[in-house]
């Protein structure tokens, strides 16, 4: 493959560099045809050459998990692989040509002559490695936020799933219930009582219904469930055991059984304690219709917190506390998976301050995520907020394996990670120092065999409103 300087000229980057500059880099340079599919470079190869594309495409692709995902593509003219001044020392990725590619290739070791015979050419070179960062940057952290998208959104489905089944089970149950109210409803009607009985007997059963009921031990509970039962197959039940189940849940004793057959004189037993389990089923029933709606609501509130949708992108004075909650809330069904015990030790004299809260979040998924991540089964997060006049701080808190002495110093630093292949990018902790920073704040580790401790705080710049509205000193 004969190269020429007017091909080195079509090349953005080198179109204005002097002939005898890229007469050089043809001297110096290794030329290379790669056919289609065939690997430029492979994920873990050392960086030693910087190459030029003349002709052709490369796709450039990025392990996750078990499979190759592209991430973008190396055009015609595009320059890349190690570039004076910088500090790249494998590849990351792998290089696959999608057609016949014409590529030249320069050793590192020329970089000092390059200095010598061309400033020009260091300079372009090192404006296209200053893109290049910015751009791959860009590019992973862009993938890290869909990485940590795909882990919220895997957590949320679930934990939306089982409250949706537990409204479509109740539901169902409800109206199979519904169905035998006719009947029993003629039961009812049939019953010749005074109101002064009928109003006795509401109100035990709607204190019982109003009333939480006690907290009872299994075997204490089995033991009114048996006693009941039995109570109610005597008065002529055939199963007294779903009905006991439903009297004991509502906190309804026999001696409340005992009492209300007295008060309508033994007359109608069978019927009136019939209808009184219906009326508690329907209680039942509707109570965990309720409380599913309700979980679906707290997260979907938890959804908007965490991200802000409903709020402009500026900086606003917010409660961190709800922040770290939301994220919680986000991670919970990671946090079930390990049986992890979350301890909230929440300040309450945490002021309000500005912040970009999507972002501040951020932070707070990805410290809580790798926190989870680090610990075994059985694990303790604790999560810490306080403040005095001057700083805001928060403490996130594992008992994992913690961090090695010898990488504790590097965690900070771009694309560093121990996590294995496809599980980050290594871009988490960088990304939560740089938002850090731009709130002015500061983060720190701490970390030894059985725990580590991330300690970030932010400036209280001045006195701000606390949960309730007053000021702070």
């Amino acid at each position: 493959m004969q190269i020429s300087i007017a091909d080195l000229r079509r090349i953005p980057t080198l179109q204005d560099l002097e002939d005898g500059a890229l007469q050089w880099l043809i001297d110096h340079s290794e030329c290379r045809v790669l056919q289609e599919d065939e690997y430029m470079f492979e994920k873990g190869d050392p960086i030693n050459y910087m190459h030029i594309l003349l002709k052709g495409r490369l796709r450039i692709k990025v392990q996750q998990g078990k499979q190759l995902r592209e991430i973008s593509a190396m055009e015609t003219g595009t320059i890349t692989g190690m570039l004076p001044y910088s500090r790249m020392q494998e590849a990351t990725g792998f290089g696959i040509a999608t057609e016949e590619t014409h590529v030249i290739s320069l050793h590192k070791k020329h970089f000092v002559e390059m200095e010598q015979v061309s400033r020009d050419m260091v300079q372009a070179l090192v404006g296209v490695m200053t893109t290049r960062a910015r751009d791959f940057t860009r590019l992973q952290q862009q993938n890290e936020k869909m990485m940590a998208l795909g882990k919220l959104s895997a957590g949320l489905a679930h934990e939306l799933n089982n409250p949706a089944a537990a409204i479509v089970r109740s539901s169902d149950i409800l109206r199979q219930h519904m169905h035998q109210t006719p009947d029993n409803f003629k039961k009812v009607i049939l019953i010749r009582l005074d109101p002064e009985q009928v109003d006795a007997v509401n109100d035990i059963l709607f204190s019982k219904i109003s009333t939480p009921p006690p907290t009872l031990s299994m075997m204490e509970r089995n033991s009114q469930e048996d006693e009941i039962a039995e109570w109610l197959e005597d008065k002529g039940w055939d199963d007294g055991y779903e009905a006991a189940e439903n009297f004991v849940e509502f906190g309804i004793t026999l001696d409340d059984l005992e009492e209300m057959e007295e008060i309508i004189e033994g007359k109608h037993t069978k019927p009136v304690f019939n209808w009184l389990n219906n009326v508690l089923t329907t209680e039942r029933l509707v109570k965990e219709i309720e409380e599913a709606s309700q979980r679906i609501s707290t997260l979907i509130q938890s959804v908007k917190t965490y991200t802000h949708m409903d709020r402009s992108t500026e900086k606003a004075e917010a409660d961190i506390h709800q922040g770290l909650s939301s994220t919680l809330t986000m991670l919970n069904h990671k946090l079930k998976q390990k049986n992890i015990q979350i301890n909230k030790e929440y300040a309450d004299d945490v002021p309000e301050i500005p912040i970009y809260v999507s972002e501040i979040n951020q932070v707070w998924t990805n410290l809580i995520d790798n926190a989870i991540d680090a610990m075994d089964d059985k694990g303790t997060l604790t999560v810490r907020t306080q403040a005095n006049n001057q700083t805001l701080r928060v403490d996130i808190i594992d008992t994992g394996s913690g961090i090695p002495p010898d990488i504790q110093g590097s965690i900070f630093d771009p694309f560093f990670t121990t996590k294995g292949v496809g599980q980050g990018s290594g871009l988490g902790l960088d990304i939560v120092q740089k938002i850090i920073e731009q709130h002015q704040g500061t983060i720190k580790v701490d970390s030894e065999p059985g725990g580590t401790q991330f300690t970030i705080c932010f400036p209280i710049h001045s006195p701000s409103r606390n949960k309730s509205g007053t000021g702070s000193p």
